[in-house]
């Protein structure tokens, strides 16, 4: 049989009771916890502020223009006999691109020339009568009426004959339009004429383009256009902002638009890059070139739109960060000008910024070993400012 020893309800209430009553005592005995030690400062890098080179620069869409392009356009009326050039064909200055059907002006020209020459024969049997007619004039055998007369034939034969050559001259002219030719060197457009087509003086044939000088159109703000002087640099970008091209604009308009208030300048280059007439490009204007503080993009925080740089300093023999409100200029490729609340000297925070309080201590990181060819991690190198 086994026995089953019961606990009073009473006796084990009691029991909690100064068990917890002891522990209590242990714990008012024994103290507070220790504190946690502070933080210890967080290592950023550190950039010193120097002046560097700036330009104020301004990107806009530029249109190019060949600086010899033609629409090319018969100056006779007739059917297309013959087409030599192909779209996209490079042709020397005088290639005959098509050709008009000239038999009739052919023709017109043989009979042009079978009159000159009867013209011709016209003319040396006028003056042999001529000269007959003067020798039996001095032998008293024939009247002075008889050489006048054949001086007279002489001359109007004379006169027919140079008639005859001016209207040959005028045929083989009017031959050559049947030939149409390539006025300069240059890259062949499309072709908007078949075999067989009849094509009048207005007709449009095709294009010449030469596209190894190009000049390109753009159109700036005319408050900027007011500080522009003749051979103000102008870049040409690719699509990634790459620099392909330069040049220095050599006409700037004397007047704005009315209606876009905008101004056109113009600058030419040669075509070393394989652009094409009529393509639309990247611009940029540099309107000026100073010296001036610049810092990294990552390095500017905001808070309610205001910009603000963590500037670290020695305080009371601790370094700490300050947060200083800047006045920032225009955007570059990787940074920022600063117009104002930086100076030169400064050292800022360039990493870690989200993590940084304004005087919270920091332990500068050494820089990294200097390697050929890398920059420094936050260098600013000559940004560029790009601004409208």
């Amino acid at each position: 049989m086994r026995l089953v020893k019961r606990v009073r309800p009473l006796k084990a209430l009691m029991t909690g009771f100064w068990g917890l009553t002891l522990m209590a005592g242990v714990v008012g005995c024994s103290g507070q916890p220790a504190a946690k030690p502070p933080p210890p400062p967080r290592e950023v890098e550190a950039l010193t502020l120097a002046p560097s080179q700036t330009r104020d620069t301004g990107e806009y869409l530029g249109s190019l223009i060949s600086r010899q392009s033609v629409n090319v356009v018969p100056q006779v009326a007739g059917y297309v006999r013959r087409i030599h050039v192909t779209p996209g064909q490079k042709v020397e200055a005088g290639t005959t691109l098509l050709e008009v059907d000239a038999r009739q002006e052919t023709a017109a020209l043989e009979n042009a020339e079978a009159q000159r020459t009867s013209a011709q024969a016209g003319l040396e049997l006028a003056k042999q009568t001529r000269e007959r007619t003067e020798a039996l004039y001095k032998e008293g055998l024939v009247s002075a009426q008889e050489l006048e007369r054949a001086r007279s034939q002489s001359e109007t034969a004379e006169a027919a004959a140079r008639a005859a050559s001016a209207q040959v001259s005028q045929r083989q002219v009017q031959l050559q339009y049947y030939a149409v030719r390539a006025p300069f060197a240059g890259t062949v457009g499309d072709v908007l004429v078949r075999m067989g087509d009849y094509v009048g003086a207005t007709t449009p044939l095709t294009s010449v383009a030469q596209a190894d000088a190009l000049e390109v159109s753009v159109s700036v703000p005319s408050e900027r256009a007011r500080s522009l002087q003749p051979n103000t640099l102008i870049e040409l970008l690719d699509a990634t902002g790459k620099v392909v091209l330069t040049s220095n604009i050599f006409f700037i308009a004397p007047q704005a638009d009315p209606r876009t208030q905008l101004v056109e300048i113009k600058a030419a280059f040669r075509n070393t890059a394989g652009l094409r007439p009529n393509e639309l490009v990247r611009a940029r204007m540099v309107y000026s070139t100073r010296n001036a503080l610049q810092v990294p993009a990552l390095a500017v925080v905001r808070q309610s739109g205001q910009p603000f740089a963590f500037v670290v300093q020695d305080k009371e023999g601790k370094t700490v960060v300050e947060r200083r409100p800047i006045k920032l200029g225009p955007l570059g490729e990787q940074s920022y000008v600063v117009e104002s609340g930086l100076r030169e000297g400064d050292r800022i925070a360039v990493s870690s910024l989200q993590l940084l309080r304004d005087g919270a201590p920091v332990k500068v990181k050494p820089p990294p070993p200097a390697v050929v060819g890398a920059d420094a991690p936050g260098a600013t190198g000559g940004s560029t400012g790009g601004s409208r």
